[in-house]
C-alpha cells in the first residue's frame, strides 16, 4: 500500500484505514442497487444486478460496497455544502479483480483499496477483506462500509481542492501526508454518525459494542502497529498514516461530533460547525 506524490504524478491514495463492525444487521438497505455511477461500470466479473435481492447486501461484498455508495452519496450531498460550502458531485467507483488500468496509471490488488483524482474514481478488489482480518481487523460488514468510507474522504479532499498537499516522498508524524490521512479517517467517522439518523437511514443504528471493534481496528492498523507487525522499530519519520493512537481518535472525533469542523487536520478554518 503506496502512497504517490502530488497531482502531476501518479496518485494512489492507498488504504490503511479500516474500523470493525459486526455483522448482520449493519449493513445499509439495498435502495437503488445497480443504479448511480458506483453502478458497476468496469467492475469486471461481477454483475450488480444480484444485490436487487433481498438481503444481498448482508451476504455479498460487492453488494455491500455497493449499497455503503448510494449511503456515502445521500449523506456527503447534504453535510459538504452545509459545513463546507462546497458543492459535492458523486464519485466513480470500480470493483475489480486482480488488477485494474486507472487514470492514474496500472495498479494491482496488492496496493489495496484507493481513490484515484485524476478520473475521480474510488477502486476496490473486495478480496483485500481476507487481508483486513489478517492485518488484525474485522471481516464484519462495517468494517468493509468504512474501507469504501475513508476511500471516499479523499474524493471530498479533492472537491474541496485539499487533496494535492499530501506528499507521501515526506513522510512523518506531522507531515501533510499525515493530515491528509487521518481527515480521511474523521470523514468516515462523520459518515458513520450520520448513517443510521432519520426516518431514511440506510444504516440500522451502529451499536456500542461495534464501536468499540472498530476502535480496536483503528488501533491495529496504525502506522506505529505496522511497524512493529512487520519486525521494524517504531519510527515515526516513517509515518504515512498516522499511530493507533491518532487513528482510532480521529475516527471517534468524526464519528461522535458529525462535523468537519472538528476534522480539520489541517487548520483551515473553512467550515461551519
Amino acid at each position: 500500500m503506496v502512497g504517490g506524490g502530488g497531482l502531476g504524478t501518479l496518485v494512489l491514495l492507498a488504504l490503511f484505514f479500516l474500523l470493525g463492525g459486526g455483522g448482520g444487521g449493519t449493513a445499509p438497505a439495498p435502495q437503488n442497487q445497480g443504479q448511480g455511477q458506483h453502478s458497476g461500470q468496469g467492475s469486471e466479473g461481477f454483475d450488480l444486478a444480484q444485490c436487487q435481492r433481498e438481503g444481498a447486501v448482508n451476504e455479498i461484498a460487492e453488494c455491500r460496497a455497493a449499497a455503503t455508495a448510494d449511503s456515502l452519496n445521500k449523506i456527503w450531498s447534504g453535510v459538504l455544502p452545509e459545513q463546507a460550502n462546497v458543492d459535492y458531485s458523486m464519485p466513480s467507483m470500480q470493483m475489480f479483480k486482480n488488477d485494474v488500468q486507472t487514470g492514474c496509471g496500472f495498479a494491482t490488488a496488492d496496493t489495496g483499496p484507493f481513490y484515484c483524482p485524476r478520473d475521480k474514481t474510488i477502486y476496490l478488489d473486495v478480496g483485500f477483506y481476507n487481508q483486513l482480518e489478517r492485518m488484525g481487523g474485522s471481516d464484519g460488514s462495517l468494517s468493509q462500509m468504512y474501507v469504501v468510507a475513508h476511500e471516499w474522504g479523499h474524493h471530498i479532499q479533492n472537491l474541496e481542492g485539499t487533496l494535492g498537499l499530501s506528499d507521501y516522498n515526506n513522510p512523518g508524524e506531522d507531515s501533510a501526508a499525515v493530515a491528509i490521512e487521518l481527515q480521511a479517517d474523521c470523514y468516515a467517522g462523520v459518515w458513520a454518525s450520520r448513517a443510521d439518523k432519520g426516518d431514511d437511514a440506510m444504516l440500522e443504528p451502529i451499536t456500542e459494542e461495534q464501536v468499540k471493534q472498530a476502535v480496536q481496528t483503528a488501533r491495529a492498523i496504525g502506522d506505529d502497529h505496522i511497524q512493529e507487525q512487520s519486525g521494524r522499530q517504531v519510527n515515526p519519520d516513517a509515518w504515512t498514516h498516522g499511530s493507533s493512537e491518532q487513528r482510532q481518535k480521529l475516527f471517534l472525533t468524526g464519528y461522535q461530533s458529525g462535523s468537519l469542523a472538528k476534522c480539520d487536520t489541517l487548520n483551515r478554518g473553512a467550515y461551519q460547525e
